[in-house]
């Protein structure tokens, strides 16, 4: 067994050609920066609202998930359930693409600043009139490529369609708007409104697309308090847009060395990623003491 990633969020291990493990820690990340800070048991809700949402979208694509349970993995993890406990997974190792594939339901974000130039996001021209925050039209898939060190890049879809090919990338594409589509529906029912969220996809052993990292979690995605929700003001958020704009007003976007938190941001964060888990899953979390 090897450490092979130790990212923003996540510590990845090689344990077989064909499987990894990965374990989702505490820390939080902001404009590419990892904060001198951490979020209490932000890598068991984000493990838990990711494992619900896997379950609840098997039968769109497969994913990548073989089991949650430390007892399924190598004694390292086992052995130390106060560490990785909930937090866990023991997952198929995949091809992955260079590719994040972006869905937008709403008009937020690098969106709003674009098509308030433009009109137009990611080569894709935009209806005249649409407010902050307001639905759009339709969903849209703005896929970017993943760069090892900082902002990743939007791409116009018909360069995604050059470099995976035309069939395979409107493939994709069409898996990201159901698995939006389909996961939207479920979440208003839980009063969350999902403005948008991104996949990554990888090829099996066997050529078979799955689903991989993360789907629908509070970093993966722009999560509203459907109660709130309002065009043309910024929603509550149940993800890390509170950090975001602690961070902005201030002027610390993207500065390093990392800035910390105030604990009562941090405290505030933790609170808004277990009401969202409790919310999503359907289970309260119940908070360890470390």
């Amino acid at each position: 067994m090897k450490k092979l990633i130790s990212g923003k969020v996540r510590e990845i291990y090689e344990i077989s050609d064909q499987e990894l493990v990965i374990v989702t820690t505490d820390r939080i990340s902001a404009f590419d920066v990892i904060l001198n800070s951490t979020i209490k048991d932000k890598g068991i809700v984000l493990n838990l609202i990711s494992l619900y949402w896997f379950d609840y979208t098997r039968d769109i694509i497969p994913n990548h998930i073989i089991s949650d349970r430390l007892s399924d993995m190598p004694a390292y993890f086992s052995e130390n359930p106060a560490q990785f406990d909930r937090r866990t997974v023991l997952v198929k190792k995949l091809r992955m693409l260079p590719w994040e594939f972006v869905v937008r339901g709403y008009m937020f974000g690098s969106m709003w600043k674009e098509y308030q130039a433009s009109q137009s996001f990611c080569g894709q021209r935009l209806r005249e009139g649409y407010r902050l925050a307001e639905k759009l039209a339709e969903p849209v898939v703005t896929p970017s490529a993943k760069n090892s060190a900082g902002h990743d890049e939007y791409v116009p879809l018909e360069r995604l369609r050059r470099e995976l090919g035309a069939a395979e990338a409107d493939r994709i594409c069409a898996v990201s708007l159901q698995l939006y589509r389909a996961c939207f529906a479920q979440a208003l029912k839980k009063g969350i409104i999902v403005a948008d969220t991104k996949f990554e996809f990888g090829y099996d052993e066997n050529g078979a697309l799955v689903l991989g990292d993360e789907i629908f979690t509070p970093d993966s995605s722009r999560f509203w308090a459907a109660d709130d929700y309002r065009a043309g003001i910024s929603p509550k958020s149940y993800d890390k847009q509170f950090v975001r704009d602690w961070l902005t007003e201030r002027g610390l976007n993207g500065v390093t060395p990392a800035p910390a938190l105030p604990q009562k941001v941090a405290d505030a964060t933790a609170g808004l990623y277990r009401e969202c888990c409790r919310r999503i899953t359907g289970r309260e979390l119940i908070t360890t003491n470390v």
